[in-house]
Formats: structure tokens, sequence, C-alpha cells
């Protein structure tokens, strides 16, 4: 099953997640078939916090992807801020 969820990258203190469609069965950081997105919990000032690629997205989930929960939560709170 595909799943579309966060893998951890950056340093230690510093996370930083790229949102990817990856198989369930791969590791959280290991190989993923696409980046969609970025989300960076310590953004400040000008920076960007969470980046997604909508049509990817919607073009994952019509061929079966399942969101994690974490992603779900950060789609919904990115769609709330764009509306």
């Amino acid at each position: 099953m595909v799943v579309i969820r966060l893998a951890r990258s950056g340093s230690k203190k510093r996370p930083f997640y790229n949102i990817v469609a990856a198989d369930s069965r791969n590791r959280r950081d290991g190989r993923f078939i696409e980046r969609i997105g970025y989300y960076n919990p310590v953004a400040s000032g000008n920076e960007k916090g969470l980046v997604v690629n909508n049509e990817r997205l919607a073009a994952w989930q019509q061929n079966g992807a399942q969101l994690s929960e974490t992603v779900a939560r950060l789609v919904k709170q990115a769609s709330k801020a764009a509306a």
C-alpha cells in the first residue's frame, strides 16, 4: 500500500520533514516514490513552514494512497490557511 507520510531530515534539534509518497513497507526515512512537499516546524520570519503540491496529492489519493494522521492534519491546516 502507498502511504503519504513525513520523512525526517535536518540536523539534531532542527527538524525538517519531507512529505513523501512511499510504500508502507519501507522505512520512515528510506526509499520513497515521490516528494510531494515539505514541512518546516521551526520556520521563522519569511520562511514558509508548509508547502504541499495539491495536484500531486490529489493524484496519489485517487490512486488509493492513504494519508498518515499527521499529514492529514497538516493538509487540513494548509487548506484552511489558503482559504
